[in-house]
């Protein structure tokens, strides 16, 4: 069995913590499960976001940074 490289292990679709709250002009930081463990990614948001709250991956920015959005969406 092949084992995906990190490039293709993308993280959007995962849903994951806000452990630094997100700034509307700056990054906060997520607790996402990823390869079987979870890892703190830099994390954007369209609006400010508190910390303890549950988020969604919705775009991938760069190997270490995601876009979110609040969970469950409304």
């Amino acid at each position: 069995m092949e084992v995906p490289d990190d490039a293709e292990q993308s993280p959007v679709g995962a849903v994951g913590w806000v452990t630094v709250s997100i700034p509307a002009d700056g990054p906060g930081e997520v607790l996402l499960p990823v390869r079987g463990g979870s890892e703190a990614f830099a994390a954007w948001a369209d609006v400010p976001i508190a910390r303890n709250t549950q988020v969604m991956v919705v775009e991938r920015i760069s190997a270490r940074s995601v876009l979110v959005v609040l969970f469950p969406r409304t």
